[in-house]
């Protein structure tokens, strides 16, 4: 089971074969991305929704180093290796890759996704990649967002639980 889980995670070259071979067959591949550092429910009815919209779903993580470029120095709560297998794990997820820039750009340029899928906080014209993908075909989808789940409300929470010990 640990093996298969595994290897949904793939670097960047070898996800692009995968994918190559689900759009030869005629598969539509969405594609999300995030830094899902603390999995919620949230998380869970937006990747389920996502994978709704197609045949296969392929994520998209930020590296540790990416995530403290753009959340600051106290994250990510939990490292790469920990997200990524959460991430794995999730029966709806079809491919993980990590990528360390600041957005998903290589990867989706690479693996030409028929969907970009974002949730509700973002307008459809600020995706990464969006105009990319009308070039070839593709196009944004925003699911609305679920309000009151957010990493960040959680870790607001267990913080104020910390100062009151």
């Amino acid at each position: 089971m640990l093996a298969q889980i595994l290897n949904k995670i793939q670097p960047l070259n070898e996800a692009a074969s995968i994918v190559g071979q689900w759009q030869t067959a005629g598969k539509k591949v969405i594609w999300t991305n995030g830094v899902f550092d603390l999995l919620h429910s949230g998380h869970i009815k937006y990747l389920c929704a996502a994978r709704e919209l197609g045949d296969y779903l392929a994520v998209g993580i930020n590296s540790d180093v990416s995530v403290k470029r753009l959340k600051g120095e106290h994250r990510p709560i939990n490292e790469q290796s920990a997200r990524l297998l959460q991430m794995a794990a999730l029966s709806m997820v079809d491919l993980v890759i990590l990528f360390e820039e600041d957005t998903p750009r290589e990867s989706i340029l690479v693996l030409k996704p028929k969907l970009i899928v974002k949730g509700g906080d973002y307008l459809a014209a600020e995706v990464v990649g969006g105009e990319e993908a009308k070039e070839w075909g593709g196009k944004v989808v925003i699911i609305p967002f679920e309000p009151g789940h957010s990493s960040t409300r959680i870790i607001q929470k267990i913080q104020k639980l910390s100062h009151e010990d």
